[in-house]
């Protein structure tokens, strides 16, 4: 039987459940209470269009307690709403000059994809990572070096290959610069570490990323990122 995208497309197509997947973007797990008021409808409504989206194998339900919470299923999931956002800024934006991204400039600059950063720094990391040779990419290939595995043991990082099935390293095309930023099991560590160094936070009420001003300076430092 061959696969039907119809159905995913389907499932992701209709507005009301591409906001509620749009909102599960930043990684973190929302109740269906949440999720309806992202998407400006009725918890029952809301309810609706998330069974859908349960059984379509988009998102997953954690309980915790009395309390059920969604999320996208995976990283997987996450890169395909990426795409969409990608294909649907250039059909939005046919008409030069064309401005690709959100116009928020905090989401711009840095933000939350999934489970690993994204936006202008995070693109910038993953330039300074390819120019030290710490990853190496061939095509949409990207590869962790054994001098990448060497400096990110350097940095406490325990990604060597072979522990996870998952790829170490991955490339997401960024939706505001259109440049490659880093993904898989190195892009989520990064992301972790900044927030465990307390040098950056995530915002309560969107995908944004703030830095304080040391911490800045810091993750610039620590991957050599031009200013």
């Amino acid at each position: 039987m061959q696969p039907d995208i119809a159905v995913v497309a389907g499932l992701i197509g209709e507005t009301t459940r591409a906001r509620m997947l749009t909102a599960l973007m930043g990684g973190k797990a929302l109740t269906a209470t949440e999720l309806a008021v992202e998407a400006d409808i009725t918890a029952q409504t809301a309810s609706s269009h998330l069974n859908k989206l349960v059984t379509g194998q988009l998102l997953v339900v954690r309980k915790q307690g009395r309390h059920k919470y969604f999320q996208l299923k995976g990283p997987q999931i996450a890169a395909l709403l990426e795409a969409l956002l990608n294909i649907s800024n250039d059909i939005a934006s046919a008409q030069p000059p064309v401005a690709t991204g959100p116009a928020d400039p905090r989401l711009r600059t840095a933000r939350v994809c999934y489970d690993h950063l994204a936006g202008g720094l995070s693109v910038k990391l993953y330039d300074s990572l390819l120019a030290k040779n710490f990853i190496a990419e061939e095509c949409e290939r990207v590869e962790l070096t054994a001098r990448g595995q060497d400096f990110f043991a350097g940095i406490g990082a325990s990604i060597a290959p072979g522990k996870s099935k998952r790829a170490l390293c991955k490339s997401c095309l960024d939706w505001s610069e259109r440049r490659s930023h880093l993904a898989g099991i190195a892009g989520q560590w990064v992301l972790n570490d900044l927030f465990k160094q307390g040098w950056a936070r995530k915002d309560l009420d969107s995908r944004a990323v703030q830095f304080t001003q040391q911490g800045l300076r810091l993750f610039r430092k620590k991957y050599a990122i031009d200013a």
